[in-house]
């Protein structure tokens, strides 16, 4: 699928390249002047959603040292934001420290910038927590968080965790919407994070192929109950 997906972008790119040539404004014009109002207006929506895409498909994501002066800038503007949209503010001590981070790290670049992050950290035998997870209010909009979120899942569960859960606040309606739908499950409270106001936990099931693949399937709580419910180790940390 993806080498038929290549090929119908080059053939796309090709064809509008023969038919259009080296764009000049007076060409631009007339072209334009072959179309409707309508017509017009369906033309540059199209163009805004191709650089959408494109400027997402652009963003890399990768793992970076926690205690990396990246990885620290990154969560001092999450939590600036935050401090500056929450009535009761967002006291900084409550971000976790690098040596917490039992689990992974990860950096969403743009052109070498970081334009969002995001981690994980173990909780207990198989369970995690997904924390910090932010994007730069001019990088909102390609699909980021959604990115972000399922990266940290994947790595996750390729490092044995088959729990997820995770905090936010309730002024985060964005969020919210992320992370049901995601798969998450409401849950009752699980940490002293005054932050964490609702929380959410996710059941991890690996696709075929096992550890390593980079791919990882989602689904709601099992029958057998939560997490908890089955002895995991229920976080009872400042963050």
């Amino acid at each position: 699928m993806e080498v038929e997906q290549v090929a119908r972008v080059r053939d796309f790119i090709g064809y509008y390249r023969r038919r259009l040539g080296t764009p000049t404004a007076e060409g631009i014009a007339a072209l334009l002047g072959e179309l409707t109002a309508g017509q017009r207006d369906r033309l540059i929506a199209a163009q805004d959603e191709i650089r959408r895409v494109l400027r997402a498909a652009a963003v890399v994501v990768v793992a970076v040292p926690p205690g990396s002066p990246a990885a620290r800038d990154c969560l001092a503007r999450y939590a600036a934001e935050l401090d500056a949209l929450f009535p009761e503010g967002f006291d900084a001590v409550t971000l976790t420290r690098p040596e917490e981070v039992t689990g992974t790290q990860l950096l969403a670049l743009e052109d070498g910038v970081a334009v969002g992050c995001g981690m994980w950290i173990r909780l207990g035998p198989g369970v995690a927590e997904i924390r910090h997870l932010w994007v730069d209010a001019q990088a909102r909009g390609l699909g980021l968080g959604r990115k972000l979120l399922g990266r940290l899942e994947v790595d996750a569960a390729n490092h044995g965790i088959d729990t997820v859960r995770l905090g936010t606040h309730p002024l985060l309606t964005e969020a919210l919407s992320l992370y049901r739908t995601a798969g998450y499950d409401d849950i009752g409270g699980y940490s002293d994070i005054p932050y964490h106001q609702l929380a959410f936990e996710k059941v991890l099931v690996r696709s075929e192929g096992g550890p390593g693949t980079g791919r990882v399937a989602g689904m709601s709580r099992s029958p057998s109950g939560s997490a908890s419910r089955r002895g995991a180790a229920v976080s009872g940390s400042r963050r």
